[in-house]
């Protein structure tokens, strides 16, 4: 099963409700309360979900396989529409200078219907912002519109920003061509995911090359490392990957962390062609960061933890070298074995 989350907007999950068709009516009635009898007494077979992974469906009280997510109900509130996030800047965006970004969530064949979207992660709308060599990397909240849009201030250089959870601001100090993913989820549908390129005019920034792995990242005084269970990061299965914070040498019990964005922390992948995205949501086990997700290749991705301290976020930044070959079954307390 592909762990990646491409390009194009997720397609809905579709759930078909359990039917009778007969030209009798008292037959029908028969039909009728034999489904009400199935749904009082369990029988009927729900089906479950991933919020961020529609791929991804189970049962009750399953997990994700791809991000850990609990997996949720989605009779009934599928959808055939099919999304798109409009996206415009004015001005054209130019490097060092202000500008405007507005991200309008559409339906193809309707699209001057308003679109609301649900909270998640206390948030309508995420936007993660990379340059296409992935040496920048930025996650911001664009801000809600009354007629249904969501804007992104861009900042001119040299003014100040704040760098909070609910960021709804950016910049772009240096020229070139960046990937912009929006993560949203209509109402009454299933979670979409796009990705909007972005050329900036001016001065490019010079490209980087991440072909050394780094699994050790140092931000504001901490470092935080990634183990991935068995030692390796694997193409095929679902790997479990502990994320250890230490601070003066001592390690520091997640569960301390301050929420962030509803979470402990906030992780994103992102393979080095751009075109594959994992969004995990650790889990605290055991007093660390519990990561579990599926890369469905091998490659080069880079990754950014994010957690919160002193109501300051911080962000450490690797380099994951996944190789071919298949995740061992996790021995881990919290594992659960998933089969889609």
């Amino acid at each position: 099963m592909k762990s990646i989350v491409k390009t194009l907007a997720f397609s809905a999950v579709l759930c078909s409700a359990l039917f009778f068709t007969s030209c009798n009516t008292d037959k029908g009635k028969v039909a009728e309360a034999e489904q009400a009898h199935d749904h009082e007494s369990g029988d009927h077979e729900h089906t479950y979900a991933c919020p961020m992974h529609p791929e991804v469906t189970g049962k009750e009280g399953e997990e994700c396989s791809k991000c850990g997510m609990k997996l949720t109900l989605v009779d009934n509130s599928a959808t055939k529409n099919e999304y798109f996030m409009h996206f415009s800047a004015t001005p054209a965006v130019e490097a060092g200078k202000a500008a405007t970004l507005t991200f309008t969530p559409k339906i193809k064949g309707n699209e001057s219907e308003v679109v609301p979207l649900d909270v998640q992660h206390d948030k309508k709308l995420h936007l993660i912002v990379v340059s296409k060599d992935l040496s920048y990397f930025d996650h911001i909240h664009p801000e809600f519109n009354s007629d249904g849009s969501y804007q992104i201030t861009v900042l001119p250089n040299g003014k100040a920003y704040s760098k909070g959870q609910f960021a709804s601001e950016t910049r772009f100090d240096k020229g070139g061509d960046y990937v912009l993913f929006a993560d949203y989820l209509p109402s009454g549908a299933t979670h979409q995911l796009e990705r909007i390129e972005l050329n900036v005019a001016g001065a490019p920034y010079t490209a980087q090359q991440f072909r050394e792995s780094k699994t050790v990242s140092k931000v504001d005084g901490y470092e935080v490392s990634l183990i991935p269970e068995g030692g390796k990061f694997l193409s095929n299965g679902t790997m479990h990957i502990s994320a250890i914070v230490k601070k003066d040498g001592k390690e520091i019990p997640a569960d301390q962390f301050e929420n962030y964005l509803a979470a402990k922390a906030h992780v994103v992948m992102i393979s080095e062609d751009t075109k594959d995205y994992l969004h995990v949501h650790p889990e605290v086990v055991d007093g660390r960061l519990d990561l579990h997700t599926e890369f469905g290749k091998a490659g080069v991705f880079r990754g950014w933890l994010q957690f919160q301290t002193d109501g300051k976020v911080h962000t450490a930044d690797f380099v994951v070298k996944v190789e071919e070959g298949t995740a061992p079954v996790s021995t881990h307390a919290a594992a659960t074995e998933h089969k889609h």
